[in-house]
């Protein structure tokens, strides 16, 4: 497993909005500076609840990655690939579906609530209720050691884990498991001895300190390679080989972006600002908000908290400015198209640099082909090493 490495994707189903850089790629932006990133367009996951019109998935996706691209993602510090030109995501999520129980997809939160919200469509389907297990899929198939997620996404962290965890225990036990285990130990070098007195504190007393303690030495580790490593993992806790790790959930806030209408930012709501919308438009939409119900005239004070643009300003002002809109606003000293134009503003600059880093790619095309084709054959690498594994595993060799 690598502790730093991170996997995150979208489904290609439309345009990206702030809602989308706010709560998600704004985030992804700053974490490719200190961790080895992924980020996957999920296109399989898309067919998901979107099977009966796929013409949306193919062209969105190029568009998707010009926002991500435009946003501050880069293909250099980061892997950015298509979910289905790495074979190895259907391959696990094959094998996983052979020992996981049905009860696990059936009690995921989200299957029932997704149910109830699309009842419009036809969602009895095996991809639908699998589609915690294709997640599971995208995360283990990377070993990877954080996944950011809302808190509403946790459940689905957790079945990724007893995935992993059922896995391991079934498969993980290799015939000469304990020789192999101790043979390893003997390369870790001086701190060989040290190791073993932790994992004995640890399974005599519990000691998670020496667990720890036990885990770090594996990591700091420059003798071992990766089967090794996976191995010690496991022993170190009287386990198999950890042939799958067991990843960590990394919470992210909440995205505070509201919509035009102060519900959430979604497509179904039509309340969007898109990731890159002209700046006429912008300022037509931000505009044309609905403001505190009491404003019926522009002599009316109003007040700030009953308005959905307050929750803009909220987003994007400074102190000094919501303290001016707060001021005007209950003594009607200002109107409510003076009080929109600063979010105008501030929308329009935040976007300004995303329409200038997009115009290479819109320019040049080509240019996205190359990035999403490295990106794959990277992601790939990686994949087909965890899939060696798990093949031999399986006794299907490699």
């Amino acid at each position: 497993m690598s502790a730093n490495r991170i996997l995150s994707g979208m489904r290609p189903t439309g345009s990206l909005h702030l809602g989308h850089y706010h709560g998600v790629i704004k985030n992804w932006v700053e974490l490719q500076h200190s961790h080895e990133c992924f980020f996957m367009v999920a296109d399989w996951h898309a067919l998901t609840t979107n099977f009966d019109d796929v013409s949306i998935i193919g062209k969105s996706i190029n568009e998707m990655v010009i926002d991500w691209l435009a946003s501050g993602v880069d293909p250099e510090k980061s892997t950015v690939f298509v979910q289905s030109k790495v074979p190895q995501h259907a391959e696990l999520h094959l094998a996983l579906s052979m020992v996981t129980p049905l009860g696990w997809l059936e009690r995921v939160p989200t299957y029932k609530d997704q149910m109830e919200k699309l009842s419009h469509k036809d969602l009895t389907t095996y991809g639908f209720l699998g589609y915690p297990l294709l997640q599971a899929a995208d995360i283990l198939v990377y070993k990877a050691g954080l996944v950011p997620v809302g808190e509403d996404q946790v459940p689905h962290i957790e079945l990724t884990r007893e995935v992993a965890r059922r896995f391991n225990h079934m498969f993980g036990r290799e015939p000469n498991f304990e020789e192999l285990a101790k043979a390893a130990v003997k390369k870790i070098g001086k701190a060989g001895k040290l190791f073993e007195q932790l994992r004995n504190r640890y399974l005599q007393d519990g000691e998670v300190e020496a667990l720890m303690q036990a885990r770090d030495i594996l990591a700091a580790s420059q003798n071992l390679g990766a089967a090794d490593r996976e191995r010690l993992y496991g022993w170190l806790e009287n386990k198999g080989k950890i042939i799958l790790p067991e990843c960590e959930a990394k919470l992210t806030a909440a995205s505070k972006m509201p919509g035009l209408d102060g519900q959430k930012m979604s497509k179904s709501y039509s309340n969007t600002i898109t990731m890159r919308e002209a700046p006429e438009t912008v300022s037509k939409k931000i505009r044309g908000m609905p403001t505190d119900p009491a404003r019926v005239r522009r002599t009316d004070p109003g007040t700030p908290s009953k308005c959905p643009v307050w929750q803009l300003h909220e987003v994007y002002s400074d102190g000094e400015t919501k303290e001016w809109v707060k001021a005007g606003c209950t003594t009607a000293g200002i109107g409510c198209l003076d009080c929109k134009q600063p979010v105008i503003d501030a929308v329009v600059r935040e976007q300004q640099p995303m329409f200038e880093r997009a115009e290479k790619y819109l320019s040049n095309p080509k240019l996205v082909s190359e990035i999403l084709a490295d990106g794959n054959a990277r992601a790939e690498r990686v994949a087909r090493e965890t899939m060696n594994d798990v093949r031999a595993a399986l006794g299907l060799g490699y």
